[in-house]
């Protein structure tokens, strides 16, 4: 079958099995919506898209265009998907990518009150987030995602407290200004080692520091400070001694390998979520504004088509 001398305006999946030429992907790649751009970044550099500077720049201005943000609803999880597979992009492709994520960011909610995130940064965090699967295995980690988080809940809440935790609490310091893809590989880049969960709640209950929402990213995996499944796990004691001082805080734990256990259990203050989409990012500010109850919401987010 023989390629048009010019490319009908169809969506791009009906026209990949036909011979294109070098014009025809340049074609496509022109008129493509924001969200075919996206997705389909490295198809374009195979197909040698990105040796035309000209169509590099539309390409740029269309991705970080807040219009088209805006229309296609991203948010940053799907942006930091693309970044991690454009890792050979021209740098207009990649830093229009991080343009779009300052832009994305807009979409999640702010949170009321003082907001602490705990992400894993342990060795156990570095397993795709999707888990290992044939053919479909991510290049994004687990300590990736908590990292995003992290950086996302600082860029709308600025005086956030992230404690990024392995054996212990390890500090980093964060600039709420610096790009979110900036703060997130700072974050992922730490040295891992064990998990220890109860960690950061304990340092913070040797302060006696106040806080509203505290949000764990975690594999859930708390090797360090186990004890046997008939018992409490540490966290929850130490959550527990959190209550005392803040009564009326809430806790997340956002488990992204979604295991059978967690380290605390659901009750109307604690709201489990196994799984990650950028629809959690919602979840939480429902869960924190007081509108779901977390004794009503053991969440499995099923992950979107990135």
């Amino acid at each position: 079958m023989n390629a048009p001398d010019k490319i009908p305006d169809v969506p791009m999946a009906m026209l990949t099995s036909l011979p294109l030429a070098p014009r025809h992907w340049l074609q496509i790649a022109r008129n493509a919506s924001w969200q075919t751009v996206r997705m389909n970044l490295n198809t374009f550099e195979r197909h040698g898209v990105f040796s035309d500077a000209a169509t590099v720049h539309q390409i740029a201005k269309r991705l970080r265009d807040p219009a088209q943000i805006a229309k296609a609803r991203v948010l940053p999880y799907q942006l930091m998907v693309a970044f991690q597979n454009a890792l050979t992009a021209p740098m207009p492709i990649r830093d229009a990518l991080q343009d779009a994520m300052e832009l994305a960011t807009r979409n999640i909610p702010a949170i009321t009150g003082k907001v602490w995130v705990f992400p894993d940064i342990s060795g156990s965090m570095h397993s795709p987030v999707t888990g290992s699967r044939t053919g479909a295995t991510s290049k994004v980690r687990c300590v990736d995602v908590a990292a995003l988080v992290a950086a996302s809940v600082l860029r709308k809440n600025t005086d956030a407290g992230i404690m990024p935790f392995s054996t212990e609490v390890n500090f980093i310091d964060l600039n709420p200004r610096d790009s979110v893809m900036t703060n997130a590989q700072k974050l992922s880049s730490m040295p891992g080692g064990g998990t220890n969960c109860s960690a950061p709640l304990a340092w913070l209950n040797q302060r006696a520091l106040p806080g509203d929402l505290l949000i764990y990213v975690s594999d859930n995996q708390s090797w360090l400070d186990s004890k046997s499944c008939f018992a409490a796990t540490q966290t929850t004691e130490q959550w527990e001694r959190f209550k005392q001082h803040n009564p009326g805080a809430r806790l997340v734990c956002l488990d992204l390998q979604a295991y059978t256990h967690t380290q605390v259990k659901d009750r109307d203050d604690v709201l489990n979520i196994g799984g990650f989409s950028d629809s959690v990012f919602e979840i939480i500010a429902q869960f924190a504004a007081g509108n779901l109850a977390g004794s009503h919401w053991v969440q499995q987010i099923e992950a979107i088509t990135v």
